[in-house]
């Protein structure tokens, strides 16, 4: 189902002006998206993906010549203003990290040029939109931290000083702990890891780890106690409200997923384990990554148990972003009886994508749903964050690992990869 996917994703690549994704599928005649060489929706995105049919076969001729342009299109000196993760520079420092380990030095260079005491400036439409610098991990600061991390090199630790240095000015201190929204006094706050405190958290104990600044983990730690403050503990769970206050945001109270649900924001909890923090409040930090966990298995997706619930499969807000994070923690842990239970858990999900998928001679594709539209029923996506690429991936990495068991190795992102040992990274391990 794997490779059916990435055959339809790969025949909807375009090859003028470099290789791009359409938009939308169907469109006649099909256009780039704005952001066309992000992670989120562009070609970079599609790196990951050719680093997992590597771990699985020689690339073929039509592969290779994606990847070689994707290189070329994204390598060299670069100009390029915008820093984030999922849709700027990051992005770029991400993909040419997977395909073509070096080339990604000028990326980083440009990531060094553009810091500020305060950040990275995000592009101009981001900054008409919220109107200032942010602090998250999809389009702030905290993403770029991750990058460097991610991929060291010698710019990589002024990187994490400076971001790390201007997420501590951004905090804003509670009762229990400290807070980050996207940016200082915004409207709102989205606390799980996609665009708030739980993806800043991980991100300075991550840098913190790195950089030896216990001022990065201590804040990385407070940030963690001001979630327990505000974190729903049910039944033996760990469940954030998706936006605080609520009456900000049409969507359901709390979402399970990677970006704004426990299955994300597990993993803050694993990135203090890495950095030496064993507790916060009364919990050990396995413990709560375990609630986090525990919550995503029991909440009853992936079924569509109402409009709402659960109408998303791909990687950021759906089905495949939750397994590829329980696959993780299968991957992480010593306790079988535990594994055996994420590994469960990651079939389901696997199971569900399967019976969901629209198959033909082209290969396989999902549609998702936005119930509050008619029709609600939406096109087919091809990218890493919303489509089939990103499922595709997810995929071949769980055949991988059913293959060859919990030591198989990893594709490893910057957004991830200390929720594994590192032993198992296919990037870390050969840094």
């Amino acid at each position: 189902m794997g490779e059916a996917a990435w055959a339809w994703v790969l025949s909807q690549v375009r090859y003028d002006d470099g290789p791009w994704l359409p938009d939308v599928v169907g469109d006649d005649p099909p256009q780039p998206a704005e952001d066309r060489d992000s992670l989120y929706a562009g070609i970079a995105g599609l790196a990951p993906v050719l680093a997992e049919v590597r771990r699985h076969r020689p690339l073929n001729g039509a592969e290779t010549a994606l990847a070689a342009g994707i290189v070329d299109r994204l390598g060299g000196p670069s100009d390029r203003s915008d820093p984030s993760l999922y849709d700027g520079l990051g992005g770029e420092v991400t993909a040419l990290r997977l395909l073509a380990p070096g080339q990604e030095r000028f990326a980083m260079e440009r990531l060094a040029a553009l810091r500020t005491p305060a950040g990275w400036e995000p592009s101009p439409s981001v900054r008409e939109m919220f109107g200032g610098v942010l602090s998250d991990v999809v389009s702030g600061s905290a993403g770029v931290v991750l990058t460097a991390a991610w991929s060291g090199g010698p710019v990589a630790a002024e990187i994490m000083t400076t971001g790390g240095e201007a997420l501590l000015r951004a905090a804003e201190p509670t009762e229990a702990g400290l807070d980050w929204r996207m940016l200082p006094g915004y409207t709102s706050s989205t606390p799980n890891f996609s665009h708030g405190t739980a993806g800043v958290a991980a991100a300075l104990a991550v840098a913190g780890h790195a950089l030896d600044r216990a001022d990065f983990v201590a804040a990385a730690r407070q940030g963690a106690a001001h979630l327990l403050a505000i974190a729903s503990l049910d039944n033996g769970g760990f469940v954030v409200e998706h936006t605080i206050p609520r009456s900000q945001r049409e969507v359901e109270p709390v979402t399970y997923n990677w970006c704004h649900g426990p299955a994300g924001t597990s993993q803050v909890f694993a990135a203090l384990a890495r950095a030496g923090v064993e507790r916060v409040g009364d919990f050990g930090v396995d413990e709560l990554r375990r609630r986090c966990l525990h919550s995503v298995l029991s909440s009853g997706l992936p079924q569509r148990l109402r409009p709402g619930f659960w109408d998303n499969d791909g990687r950021c807000c759906g089905t495949a972003g939750v397994a590829d994070v329980l696959l993780d923690a299968a991957q992480d842990t010593t306790d079988e009886a535990y594994a055996a239970v994420l590994m469960g858990g990651v079939e389901t999900m696997a199971d569900a994508l399967v019976e969901r998928a629209i198959r033909d001679d082209a290969g396989a594709r999902w549609q998702f749903v936005e119930y509050r539209q008619d029709p609600p029923l939406l096109p087919p996506g091809t990218t890493w964050m919303q489509g089939a690429a990103g499922i595709a991936a997810f995929l071949l990495r769980f055949a991988r690992v059913l293959d060859d068991g919990p030591t198989a190795a990893v594709v490893d992102r910057p957004d991830q990869w200390w929720a594994v040992p590192e032993r198992l990274c296919v990037t870390r391990a050969a840094a």
